[in-house]
């Protein structure tokens, strides 16, 4: 006879306004040793973005690993102030400010311009280019700042709901899928042993040894890190890879990344610092167009790390208004000469599913590491040379915790509808292959699919449609927002029915315990 099924336990999961399970949200704190480990350790993980932009990026421009240095520095020192910005006037989530490889394509359609031809002194291009490419950054960022503190971007949140807002939630972090085991596998022998180090410390080894304390999946990153870090550098000096090809040795030796060499002791990056900024007109359109993509897709994070630090979903308003300080962030990019706009890091809200901690202290303590070590150049050198496949491995950690917040989103809707379906199905496999098709067309002939007689337009359209998050996006609201909308169950297939109290911001109490202002800035300043 078959064994009895009580009828609760056929009941599906409840669905959650807040995850639960963090162990500290966003206005909790731990201890501030543990803040400021913790602190570190986001520090640690926001690394590898801002060594791999400048690394594609500067050589292009005429630099070498003097330029390099510098650029990372002036990166990290920007990423810093930026965070602090985020976290306290912005959004006030507990996010990362960091580089965006979204602004590559822009930032390598500055560097090789025809007229910076002229330049036949590395050092010299490299100036000229830089700021270019300042004018560029500082022109675009007025898009999202516009966009974001006029309240545009506000409307476009609010007709969001759960199942439009879920495929692109998901491909921030699915969309980066060449970033992680492709640059894992450049040297396999270290960043193999990385990410299965990671996974039995964070997953395994605290279901098999309890401890008081949460140590292990706490802090795996910096334990794997150090272990695997130290395998490589014992590998070094006994010279196994003395007699590799070169770019194996750049990939698996710890001493080639020529960062130590090039940076300086102690210098404070300032505005401005590479000479005034020039203006193209071309040039701004295309940065436009990053600055756009580079706002869908911290948008994504912002929604991503709600759930990670156990908050409510963030009205429209204040994703808004940190929209305008992300603008206003991509303008100290440009004030300062980074080569890069700016984002959410979506590596460091992987880091807070990873640790359960979405506290902001953290990651205010992350801040105040960047501008600390991006002054001190030598000794935030010796922490940015760590072998890029160690940071695959934890990039195939981070990416996935980020992609399954997008799947998080799913619990609002109805799964069992043929509607909802395809909008999923549509839009993720557009938001794969959309890209695919931009970049395979890239590989194989040199430049984009797109042939007008403007260079900057072409590259537009490659900067949009190279982004999976966007495609998914426009997809997903376009199909969300047409199909089958008087339909009387389609309010409660997509889920808009959960997220209607997060519409306005007095509409749910806990919007002001979460995302209010600090120094009563809320009353001058109020979130509608």
């Amino acid at each position: 006879m078959a064994p009895q099924v009580k009828a609760d336990e056929l009941v599906p999961h409840p669905v959650k306004d807040q995850l639960p399970g963090v162990d500290y949200c966003v206005n909790s704190n731990p201890s501030w040793p543990e803040a400021i480990i913790l602190g570190f350790q986001h520090y640690i993980v926001m690394l590898g973005t801002t060594v791999i932009i400048p690394t594609i990026v500067v050589p292009q421009m005429g630099g070498g690993n003097e330029e390099k240095a510098q650029v990372i520095q002036t990166l990290l020192f920007v990423a810093g102030l930026n965070t602090l910005l985020q976290s306290l006037f912005g959004t006030r989530l507990p996010v990362v400010i960091g580089g965006s490889f979204t602004f590559i394509i822009p930032a390598t359609f500055v560097a090789l311009s025809s007229r910076y031809n002229t330049y036949l002194d590395p050092r010299e291009r490299f100036i000229h280019s830089m700021r270019g490419m300042q004018g560029a950054l500082m022109i675009a960022s007025i898009l999202p700042i516009l966009i974001g503190f006029l309240g545009l971007w506000r409307i476009v949140i609010r007709v969001l709901s759960p199942l439009s807002a879920a495929p692109p939630v998901l491909l921030v972090g699915l969309g980066l899928y060449t970033h992680g085991f492709p640059l894992l596998a450049e040297c396999v022998e270290i960043g193999l042993p990385g990410l299965i180090i990671l996974i039995l410390l964070s997953q395994y080894i605290p279901h098999m040894w309890k401890l008081k304390r949460p140590i292990f999946e706490r802090f795996a990153v910096l334990l794997s890190v150090a272990i695997v870090w130290a395998y490589a550098a014992i590998l070094t000096v006994t010279g196994a890879y003395n007699n590799r090809p070169p770019q194996t040795q750049f990939s698996c030796r710890v001493d080639r990344s020529g960062l130590i060499s090039g940076a300086s002791w102690i210098k404070v990056p300032y505005p401005w610092q590479w000479g005034a900024p020039k203006v193209d007109a071309g040039d701004v359109f295309v940065m436009m167009a990053a600055a756009l993509v580079s706002l869908v897709e911290s948008t994504g994070a912002f929604i991503a790390a709600a759930r990670y630090g156990s908050v409510t979903h963030t009205p429209g308003s204040v994703i808004s208004r940190g929209a305008g300080w992300l603008g206003l962030g991509i303008l100290l990019s440009g004030l300062w000469g980074t080569a890069s706009g700016s984002t959410v890091s979506v590596e460091n809200v992987g880091l807070l599913a990873m640790t359960r901690v979405g506290s902001r202290r953290v990651i205010q303590m992350s801040a105040i590491f960047m501008l600390f070590f991006s002054v001190l150049g030598k000794f935030g050198a010796v922490l940015a040379s760590i072998p890029l496949p160690i940071v695959g491995a934890l990039y195939c950690v981070m990416f996935a915790f980020m992609s399954s917040a997008g799947l998080g989103l799913l619990q609002f809707c109805n799964l069992n509808s043929f509607r909802t379906t395809f909008i999923l199905g549509l839009s993720i496999y557009l938001g794969l292959s959309v890209p695919q098709y931009f970049n395979g067309y890239v590989i194989t002939t040199g430049d984009g699919p797109v042939r007008s007689g403007s260079a900057w337009f072409n590259k537009i359209m490659q900067v949009i449609f190279t982004s999976p998050a966007t495609v998914a996006g426009i997809v997903a609201l376009f199909l969300d927002l047409t199909l089958a909308r008087k339909h009387v169950n389609t309010k409660k297939d997509s889920g808009r029915h959960w997220w209607a109290k997060f519409k306005h911001f007095d509409k749910d109490p806990r919007s002001e315990e979460f995302y209010s202002l600090p120094y009563g800035l809320s009353k001058y300043f109020p979130s509608v």
